[in-house]
């Protein structure tokens, strides 16, 4: 297991923000990492956190408010401003394309919830539990672009949870279609996020851009490293996305046509045995079990399964034959946690502990 001689220090941009806080209360409460910098807009630069940041989340499930930090001043997003040797990012893409690169040209290792690089060839998309061997392109990345530091991201909050749902199946079976239809919370259009009186007894058919990450970034995360290329799994893959009236948590009805034949028990036996190939790098924000597969008729369930494993574990339930491909299932997953701080949180354990990144 990897254990840093001393806490590593580390920064929050955006930290004001709805993700940027669900990274502070994640690190300021973490094993390995010491918060040196929160970073926040032009505006609030000067200000404590506490003034600057009306803080979302509540219970004693996320520690102390504002992370405990509430004294701490916000600084300026620049690499000139603090140093830091890992850089979390909950910044939106446009500031995101700007920034990022700069942090790593400075010798940062960022880790990001944006999409911008999420797609480039040279950028690691990670789920350490799926494709943890991608994180060597950070080797690639530095050579390619002559950078100390380097951007590794997490997928898109949806795309998490479809992929960790279609990795049992598409290890065990292979993958020759998918049709994917989202329920996705509001949080996950930050905050304010989308207006009480459109979301309020309505499900909106229309999320910008979400139907094109959940498209294209499970191929990315599913396929091959060969040599200093990844080489994107082949499948079809059909999405529709829709913002529906709850807080937390991302539910996905799924039907999939597999490469190669397979019986109904031998789908589940998939789902209950997929093993967590992570599991002996002790990585603290890793869930023992990070697929849960439910027997019963009603689950998985928003309101009695998102949260466990400190929002890390991905939900299937409702397992059964499709009429038109082969199998259909129901996922759920923690958008902002699993789907976004922790998943980032979780990337930078991977990178420490392989030895990808050197503290």
């Amino acid at each position: 297991m990897f254990l840093p001689r001393a806490p590593l220090p580390v920064a929050v941009l955006g930290a004001t923000g709805v993700v940027g806080q669900r990274f502070v209360a994640r690190l300021a409460r973490h094993p390995w990492f010491r918060v040196v910098a929160l970073a926040a807009s032009e505006g609030n630069v000067g200000k404590r956190y506490d003034e600057a940041c009306a803080w979302r989340l509540a219970g004693d499930a996320y520690g102390p408010a504002w992370g405990g930090l509430g004294s701490q001043r916000l600084v300026r997003a620049s690499p000139d401003a603090f140093e830091a040797a890992l850089v979390f990012s909950a910044l939106d893409t446009g500031p995101a394309r700007e920034l990022e690169p700069a942090f790593a040209a400075a010798g940062a290792s960022v880790f990001s919830n944006a999409s911008a690089f999420r797609m480039d060839a040279d950028v690691p998309l990670l789920i350490p539990e799926v494709n943890a061997d991608h994180v060597e392109l950070v080797r690639v990345q530095q050579k390619r672009r002559g950078t100390r530091g380097a951007i590794v991201c997490n997928p898109n909050c949806t795309a998490t949870v479809l992929t960790l749902a279609l990795a049992p199946l598409a290890r065990r079976f292979g993958l020759r279609e998918v049709i994917v239809t989202s329920f996705q919370a509001v949080s996950g259009a930050g905050y304010p996020g989308v207006a009480s009186l459109d979301v309020l007894g309505n499900v909106l058919p229309y999320i910008r851009n979400e139907e094109e990450k959940l498209v294209e970034e499970p191929r990315k995360l599913l396929g091959v490293l060969v040599g200093d290329a990844l080489r994107p799994a082949e499948f079809a893959l059909s999405a529709a996305c829709y913002r529906v009236p709850v807080l937390d948590g991302h539910t996905l009805s799924v039907s999939v046509r597999l490469a190669n034949a397979a019986k109904l028990d031998d789908v589940r036996a998939a789902f209950a045995s997929f093993p967590s190939a992570i599991a002996e790098l002790g990585l603290p924000s890793a869930p023992a079990v990070p697929l849960r597969l439910h027997d019963v008729e009603d689950r998985p369930q928003v309101r009695l399964d998102v949260e466990s494993e400190r929002g890390m574990q991905v939900h299937v339930g409702r397992v059964r034959e499709c009429g038109v491909l082969d199998f259909k299932f129901t996922a759920l997953g923690h958008n902002a946690e699993r789907g976004a701080a922790g998943a980032s949180v979780l990337d930078a354990e991977l990178a420490l502990a392989v030895g990808v990144l050197s503290p």
